[in-house]
């Protein structure tokens, strides 16, 4: 188990013990003031069936909108503020939630002592909770402040601007915890001569990466220009990690900024997408649901193209592919058989075309429709995919997508999808080239990721299967 997950499960277990005692001292609270009827003792109210199932059942309830809000993803070097401010939205969504659930019987004609109990209820909740998460989060980080517990990163720029970030680092107390491994040399930077740690060049990073167990790659160059930087940051793609950099100099490449942190110099990320943890979590949560929703209401749909898939011609009526996704993941994507058997010869990877002899009769109308996919709703409810998100694709042209254009490894940074912007803008691809055109919807879409715009996107996929045409 590593330490990651260690924390993350303090985190859950110190929640779940807190709302439970939360939950069990309302209960004693709001009998003490008055605020139930119909019992004689405290005795008769706490051993009564409703509060016992509500003592079961609302913890676990509080758990679930914990972890929608995304408290959990990043168990390490917590803001105070937004620890502050994600365990009061989460207070008040609980004891709205329990009222609406439970309580909401209990009313009495008198608003002010529904209010009270309302405001009770957020209070014993945001109380305990937030004591026992504070708590959690001030161990972690006197660990980190004392060096007990530390994250390796390196600084590509090795000059004047990269030796200076890291003197600022080290000047103050280090609330991130970071652990400075090395430098990497900048192509036409001037390196600082009395630097103690190793300087590498940017042909070894990788290897650095790995032997050192880096958590974070931090760009600092001193006077790049664009142009440079971007090839620099191109290489930087392959090594799967955070990439940060400092806001002055990104601000040339970039338009849009996201700040990672507001101790010492502010970074801001370059790799990730921008949606808020509590966004990818209620869109995990959304695509399982509306998945399961889906692949049960089309299951005679389901049936009926198996049929017709079989009487067309022969193979199988699931066709199952490798692709690589999440954190480059190798997965079986699924979909309805709509070439021929065998439609590769030797093994060897071929895209489809327009007019693509394998393609079978009934195949044309299945990818027209893109009724093909539906499959891959079973591969959304393992997680391997989600609903939107870009195209998953296979080794062999991922090889050759990265020796044009790296930045196609930031797709892995996000579960492919079922549709994406690329599938509904430009539609399928029939060789490298037209991919590397499709890369930068999908590209545009993590920089733009949120809920409306996998809205917005699977609007327009619905209008693709019933017209059979893109956009």
């Amino acid at each position: 188990m590593t330490g990651e997950v260690k924390q993350r499960l303090r985190y859950v277990i110190g929640d779940f013990l807190s709302s439970n005692v939360a939950w069990f001292v309302f209960n004693l609270v709001r009998y003490h003031f008055g605020f139930v009827k119909g019992h004689l003792s405290l005795a008769s109210f706490m051993c009564s069936e409703n509060v016992i199932i509500g003592q079961v059942i609302f913890p676990l309830l509080m758990m679930f909108v914990y972890y929608i809000s995304g408290y959990y993803n990043v168990p390490y070097r917590k803001s105070r503020l937004q620890e502050f401010i994600i365990t009061l939205l989460s207070a008040i969504c609980n004891s709205l939630l329990i009222m609406l659930v439970a309580l909401i019987n209990d009313m009495v004609e008198n608003r002010t002592e529904n209010y009270e109990v309302i405001f009770l209820l957020m209070g014993v909740l945001f109380g305990f909770v937030y004591i026992v998460r504070l708590a959690i989060t001030n161990v972690c980080t006197r660990k980190i402040r004392t060096g007990q517990l530390q994250f390796n990163a390196i600084i590509v720029g090795s000059g004047a601007a990269g030796y200076a970030f890291f003197q600022r680092l080290h000047s103050t107390i280090n609330t991130l915890g970071y652990n400075v491994v090395g430098f990497v040399d900048l192509p036409g930077e001037n390196r600082v001569k009395d630097i103690a740690l190793p300087v590498y060049s940017l042909d070894d990073v990788v290897a650095v990466c790995r032997d050192h167990a880096v958590s974070e790659v931090i760009v600092v160059p001193t006077k790049q220009s664009p142009e440079q930087l971007l090839n620099v940051i191109d290489r930087l793609y392959v090594l799967n990690l955070p990439i940060k950099m400092t806001p002055d100099r990104y601000n040339l490449l970039m338009s849009r900024a996201r700040f990672s942190n507001l101790y010492g110099d502010p970074l801001v990320d370059i790799s990730g997408s921008t949606m808020s943890e509590g966004g990818k979590n209620i869109k995990r949560v959304a695509d399982i649901v509306l998945s399961i929703i889906v692949m049960l209401l089309l299951l005679p749909v389901y049936l009926a193209v198996a049929i017709i898939i079989k009487l067309d011609s022969k193979g199988p009526v699931i066709f199952k592919q490798e692709r690589v996704g999440y954190h480059n993941k190798v997965f079986n994507i699924y979909k309805f058989r709509s070439m021929v058997a065998d439609a590769e010869k030797d093994n060897v990877p071929q895209l489809s075309s327009e007019n693509d002899p394998r393609v079978t009769r009934v195949g044309h109308y299945l990818r027209k429709y893109r009724i093909d996919e539906l499959p891959q709703f079973w591969n959304v409810v393992r997680g391997d995919m989600s609903l939107v998100g870009p195209r998953p694709e296979r080794q062999y042209y991922i090889d050759q997508i990265v020796a044009r254009k790296p930045a196609y490894l930031l797709l892995h940074q996000v579960r492919p999808g079922v549709t994406s912007m690329g599938q509904v803008k430009f539609g399928y691809a029939s060789s490298v080239d037209e991919m590397l055109e499709r890369l930068d919807y999908d590209l545009l879409y993590i920089e733009n990721m949120s809920l409306l715009t996998d809205i917005k996107i699977l609007v327009y996929t619905i209008k693709i299967v019933f017209t059979g045409k893109g956009v």
